[in-house]
């Protein structure tokens, strides 16, 4: 299906985070190469704390690349990807990729995550093993205090999946629920690492309209009620003009414009990216 850029209806930056704007991630010169083909080149751009900010371009623009970047699957990439936390900033190429979620960066994927034969709290609780403070050796014996710490996650499992609205599947397998059940459930298993950034790959993918209209809600909910900032992409032109604060376009892996949907929309470089010379929206 090609993708059309369609009216703002939204987003406009009203949503984000009153007074001066704090940086919470910049990409400074980021460039990321396979081979002889350079996915990435010289991109740079900052969100603000609090801010929604959607990544767009055409198929192979680079924007999944720059997540795997971001979130430190891709090490081999050059220039700097800096965390702002309370009172510092953190290089994120200095943590492996499985202590990024320590720094408060969590991500869904493209591609469901998920282990089917598992049920949905369990697959929640996944998401929080950054927080469990007991071992290996306590949970196998199951002493006190893991047990403790066990229900304490469990309880807030329950709470992230009855914010999501789907509370009452905890104790259904994930195998073989709908599709949109299980893109709440790998939301879900995000927030489970109480983050402070969640970068989402493609959120409305395989969802239905009502499904997506659901999640358009379900993002600035999220935002507000946990605090955190949001980055994503999106290729349905309408959620991201619709609850974006700010967009950034980029192609062939190039930065084109980064400025509010409607600008962004109106940009006669997006509109080629997208389109072509030849083409008129």
């Amino acid at each position: 299906m090609s993708t059309r850029l369609v009216p703002a209806r939204g987003g406009n930056g009203s949503g984000a985070r009153t007074g001066e704007p704090r940086p919470i991630l910049e990409l400074d010169a980021l460039s990321m190469t396979f081979g002889g083909l350079r996915a990435v080149s010289d991109l740079s751009f900052t969100v603000h704390d609090g801010e929604i900010v959607g990544l767009i371009g055409p198929n192979g623009a680079g924007k999944t690349t720059v997540f795997n970047c971001v979130t430190q699957f891709y090490k081999d990439y050059e220039g700097e990807i800096r965390l702002h936390r309370e009172g510092a900033t953190v290089n994120l190429r200095d943590y492996p990729v499985t202590q990024v979620v320590r720094q408060g960066v969590t991500r869904t994927f493209q591609n469901l995550e998920l282990v089917p034969d598992l049920s949905i709290e369990d697959n929640v609780l996944v998401g929080a093993h950054t927080h469990f403070h007991t071992g290996f050796i306590s949970h196998l014996l199951r002493t006190s205090r893991a047990r403790r710490e066990e229900a304490r996650m469990r309880a807030r499992a329950e709470e992230v999946l009855d914010f999501l609205g789907i509370a009452h599947l905890k104790d259904f397998y994930v195998a073989g629920q709908p599709y949109g059940i299980l893109k709440k459930v790998e939301v879900a298993r995000t927030l489970m690492a109480n983050p402070r950034l969640i970068i989402l790959d493609e959120p409305a993918a395989g969802l239905n309209d009502r499904e997506t209209s659901e999640l358009d809600a379900l993002i600035y909910q999220i935002r507000e009620h946990f605090n955190t900032t949001i980055l994503l992409i999106e290729h349905n032109m309408g959620l991201v003009m619709n609850i974006c604060d700010r967009v950034c376009a980029i192609n062939f892996g190039k930065f084109l414009a980064m400025d509010t949907p409607a600008k962004i929309q109106n940009n006669p470089e997006v509109q080629e990216a997208y389109l072509g010379k030849d083409e008129h929206l």
